[in-house]
């Protein structure tokens, strides 16, 4: 698997089309802070490393959010930078998703952060994706 972050977007994209809870995948450091923040500015419900029985490697478990109505509270996951094709943005070019009502998530020198955080801290970085 060439981009695993990709693959996270993914199967949570996959998971929330058919109603699914949850969603275990790979844990990575980096695919666990991308759910953290997710979780801290509730688009899931929970993230959590799990150790695997069978396996012996650490997998990564999100719970999904949905709302009243049943549909998933994201309505899409778009990932920005890919191996192939890197997106930097500075401070003054930090995107905003929906008119505020999205994220994006960016990569700077202080770790991964929302784009408000990244505006606010006035630093720029790697456009990692963008959630609404």
């Amino acid at each position: 698997m060439t981009d695993p972050i990709a693959d996270m977007l993914t199967r949570i994209r996959n998971a929330s089309a058919v109603r699914k809870n949850e969603v275990v995948l790979p844990m990575s450091k980096v695919k666990f802070e991308i759910a953290k923040i997710l979780e801290k500015t509730n688009w899931i419900e929970k993230a959590e490393s799990i150790k695997a029985e069978k396996s012996g490697f650490d997998e990564l478990k999100i719970v999904l959010k949905y709302k009243k109505s049943g549909n998933s509270a994201i309505t899409k996951l778009q990932r920005i930078s890919k191996p192939g094709l890197r997106v930097y943005v500075d401070k003054d070019n930090i995107p905003k998703v929906l008119n505020g009502l999205g994220i994006c998530i960016i990569s700077t020198s202080r770790g991964l952060m929302t784009g408000a955080e990244a505006k606010r801290a006035q630093i720029g970085g790697e456009l990692i994706c963008k959630i609404y």
